[in-house]
């Protein structure tokens, strides 16, 4: 473990053994420390009482690093010895640059570090650049440190790493507000519209077969449902003529001990659900819990003889009213601006990142990042260019007709 004070500019870091200066406004001796993955257990401890979005809890963090066998750093910031702020990162190889980023990569979206809000006030850029400095120390082979699609705020609390130099995420996220209940919201959203379809579906169902909503509560069910999952989106993937990021044998794995875990729980952090016809899995969602906030992390429908009737849409609107039974607040569509979610969301949520290079290496890449977002940023908030791209990716992969998915 590494215990560090340091001036960091963005292109070089300095280390000496004298305490961060912490600004006069601010009470307290700030320290920083960086441990490799033996620094799991205080980092699962910090989060006991720390406010933190799920894809930076302990059990994300701990199976991430077991499945993945992942290179971990976790760096802590602590304030007159008390932890204020932890970052568990993973560092990963991109080319000639090593970069340092949340667990999970791709798949941790709406990411707040793991936080004391009674500290918050304490926790400002000097603070955080300390803590930086702490990671530039302990691990001199980290180029960037790469922070994306950041929360702004969680449950009333402002992120504090918006303290660090930002930009938005290229990527908007999408939710719906569940103020009222399920009555209430269907009013906002052409509810009558809405119920017509559900009806019209469930007779569709019940010509074929008997259909039922699945939660799983067994590992056995776990398994089924993410089976199910992976070979839908397996299929989705190839269609869209794009690289399936839940291909990687560690990747299903993670999931899988990520659900299981959950079940263990009183209310489950992580839970998923399936729609079944004619006894075959026809949609799946995976969620996660924060707070008053029900996250749809990922879902997928089977592209077969029965996905003209929108089982991704049939499984949403259950999903959605028993969150409302369940006294959630929001209702999560997390990353991605896609039609099926326009249908329900009116809240749009714009994700922030941070770079910061700790190497010239490192701001030779993040300049190159940041072009990279802004490009990516263009394409996706014009629907022109937006809608040629993905026909141009469909008609690569030998898919030449849209395709509706959960």
């Amino acid at each position: 473990m590494v215990d560090a004070a340091a001036s960091f500019d963005g292109n070089r870091v300095a280390a000496n053994e004298t305490p961060a200066r912490a600004p006069a406004s601010i009470q307290g001796r700030i320290t920083a420390a960086v441990s490799d993955g033996t620094g799991l257990a205080d980092y699962a401890q910090f989060c006991t009482s720390a406010l933190f979005a799920p894809a930076q809890s302990a059990s994300w963090v701990r199976n991430w690093a077991a499945e993945t066998k992942a290179d971990m750093a976790v760096a802590a910031l602590n304030v007159d010895g008390r932890p204020a702020l932890s970052l568990a990162l993973e560092v990963v190889r991109n080319g000639p640059f090593r970069i340092a980023r949340f667990a999970g990569g791709r798949h941790a979206n709406g990411n707040f570090p793991a936080t004391d809000p009674r500290l918050l006030s304490a926790i400002d850029r000097h603070a955080i650049r300390s803590l930086l400095s702490a990671v530039a120390s302990a691990r001199p082979d980290i180029d960037l440190v790469s922070l994306e699609r950041l929360l702004p705020d969680l449950d009333g609390a402002a992120n504090p790493l918006a303290a660090l130099p930002n930009f938005p995420s290229p990527n908007l996220a999408l939710a719906v507000d569940l103020a009222g209940g399920f009555d209430a919201l269907l009013s906002r959203a052409s509810g009558k519209r809405k119920r017509k379809k559900h009806r019209s579906q469930t007779r569709k169902f019940e010509a074929v077969g008997s259909f039922r909503r699945i939660e799983a509560r067994s590992r056995e069910e776990v398994d089924s449902l993410l089976d199910a999952f992976f070979d839908m989106k397996q299929a989705r993937f190839a269609k869209m003529g794009i690289a399936n990021v839940f291909g990687d044998k560690d990747v299903r794995a993670f999931f899988r001990a990520l659900f299981a875990d959950a079940l263990a729980e009183q209310e489950p952090s992580f839970l998923l659900h399936g729609l079944e016809v004619a006894g075959k899995l026809r949609a799946v969602t995976g969620s996660s819990r924060s707070g008053k906030r029900l996250i749809c992390e990922f879902g997928a429908i089977a592209e077969d003889d029965l996905a003209f009737t929108s089982p991704g849409d049939f499984l949403f609107f259950d999903n959605m009213q028993e969150a409302c039974e369940q006294g959630f607040d929001v209702y999560d569509f997390s990353v991605g601006d896609e039609p099926y979610k326009r249908l329900w969301c009116d809240i749009e949520v714009r994700h922030f990142e941070v770079l910061m290079p700790l190497t010239l290496k490192g701001r030779v890449l993040a300049t190159g990042l940041r072009q990279g977002a802004r490009a990516k940023a263009f394409i996706k908030n014009n629907p022109t260019v937006w809608t040629l791209t993905k026909i141009l990716r469909r008609k690569a992969a030998g898919q030449a007709t849209p395709m509706d998915d959960a």
